[in-house]
């Protein structure tokens, strides 16, 4: 069984970006490897399996923004990008197929450049969606970014507190 290297990435909030106040983003670099198949599909069977029914196929917008409704699971089943997390000025991060990052509610995120095949599998928890917000957020939205907490990763299955 192939090694998933795993790193965590605290944002603090800026530039009209809240990113998320108590949990940090979980990139999984070769989550999937590229010999389980058409990875689209192997994604989203697993990320259902494991709660986070798959929503979406396609890239990842050119523009600064965040959700205030729910956490997102980004699964590059092709090609490879490279993405700004945390907002204007954030960190710059290369992701390829077999990535999987997991976003927390409010976390910025934009692309930056795309190969022409990139192919992005985005899913939520039950109950949460993936609202697009750009604007600096009120009390009730930072309220709200911080009481949401997942109970499963999307392809490793449940936490048990």
């Amino acid at each position: 069984m192939a090694t998933i290297s795993t790193r965590a990435i605290h944002f603090e909030e800026r530039a009209g970006i809240p990113n998320n106040p108590r949990l940090p983003v979980i990139v999984y670099e070769a989550a999937f490897p590229g010999d389980l198949g058409e990875l689209g599909t192997v994604m989203e069977k697993r990320f259902g399996a494991n709660g986070w029914p798959a929503q979406w196929r396609n890239g990842i917008y050119g523009f600064h923004h965040y959700h205030t409704l729910g956490h997102e699971v980004l699964g590059i089943a092709a090609g490879s990008a490279e993405l700004v997390l945390g907002g204007p000025n954030g960190r710059i991060l290369g992701v390829r197929a077999g990535d999987v990052l997991l976003l927390p509610a409010g976390t910025g995120h934009c692309r930056v450049n795309a190969s022409s095949n990139l192919l992005v599998i985005g899913a939520y928890p039950p109950g949460q969606t993936g609202d697009i917000a750009r604007g600096e957020p009120n009390p009730l939205i930072r309220k709200t970014i911080a009481l949401l907490f997942p109970r499963s990763i999307p392809f490793m299955g449940r936490m048990d507190p």
